[in-house]
């Protein structure tokens, strides 16, 4: 009879590198850059490659000034500079979008270890950064007509709550004709990604269907417009892309459903009775808090021990 040899994970090995999983996630992205490019002008074009190019400078340098293996072919700074750019108005003074790159690649990711040690997402962190630091240019959203020049407003959530009659209709939040950042307006493009990333294999629909099914059950109990919650604002790149990172989220299957509600709740909380109209980024933060907590408690047993001293 053989033996029965335990020993510590990972017991599964892959082929599959970090840079063919960051791979996947720039293809994902593409329908949703493809679509800010058509929506907003070339400058959205621009907001990308500055912080791009910000948040690879960044890692590379200092890797290189703390003599660490470099990781800037893997693309996760890549991805980290693209999904930042997303979260920016198309307004955004370019030396802000390179100081938001530089907290999300150095503050949040390197000074924690590099990939895999960050306690929160890099790209949720530094937009909240932004947000306090400039909260002005942070929020001066442009709608799409005139790109950089035209008159700015609220997005469709922020008018919505603040009970604005003339609002886009579903089909234009559904195409993304509107004000808002970047890459939050087109929920097409959105789920074109989410479902690439899904069929692929790189994401699994756990967080991604609890955080947006929790957010629209909750709207419709406190009487809201489901669908308007839904596709306003930046629930669909929030749910899809930045909540399911794989350092700052749970790794099992409940877990990551209770991360997902957890973070649809807080999303409600802030949009609905908080004193701003959105709340992703700041619900993907306080769950990233608690993702080691939520891990633990839904973690399996394993089926041996060690034996006590």
């Amino acid at each position: 009879m053989e033996k029965l040899i335990s020993s510590v994970s990972p017991h599964f090995s892959s082929k599959r590198s970090t840079q063919n999983i960051m791979l996947d996630v720039v293809i994902a992205l593409v329908p949703a850059a493809v679509a800010a490019a058509v929506i907003f002008g070339w400058r959205s074009l621009l907001i990308m490659g500055v912080c791009i190019a910000t948040c690879m400078l960044s890692e590379f340098l200092f890797e290189k000034l703390c003599k660490r293996e470099n990781t800037v072919l893997d693309l996760s700074a890549v991805v980290t500079g693209l999904l930042l750019s997303f979260n920016l108005p198309v307004s955004i003074p370019l030396w802000q979008a390179m100081f938001g790159s530089i907290v999300a690649i150095i503050v949040v990711k390197q000074l924690f270890g590099g990939i895999g040690q960050n306690f929160a997402n890099p790209a949720i962190t530094a937009r909240i950064i932004m947000l306090v630091a400039f909260s002005g240019t942070m929020t001066n959203w442009v709608f799409p007509e005139g790109t950089v020049d035209a008159v700015s407003g609220a997005t469709p959530l922020a008018a919505a709550s603040k009970g604005v009659k003339e609002l886009p209709s579903y089909l234009t939040l559904f195409l993304g004709n509107h004000g808002g950042c970047l890459g939050e307006t087109c929920a097409l493009a959105l789920l074109l990604g989410g479902i690439y990333l899904i069929v692929r294999k790189v994401i699994t629909w756990h967080i991604p269907v609890a955080f947006i099914g929790t957010v629209a059950l909750m709207s419709l109990v406190c009487g809201k417009d489901v669908l308007y919650q839904v596709l306003s604002g930046g629930l669909l790149l929030g749910a899809i892309f930045m909540a399911t990172d794989y350092a700052t989220s749970p790794s099992t299957k409940w877990g990551k459903i209770v991360f997902g509600v957890g973070c649809g709740l807080i999303t409600i909380l802030i949009r609905f009775w908080g004193n701003l109209p959105e709340g992703v980024s700041y619900s993907i933060l306080l769950m990233n808090i608690l993702t080691p907590y939520i891990s633990k408690l839904t973690r399996q047993k394993p089926l041996v021990g060690g034996a006590k001293s």
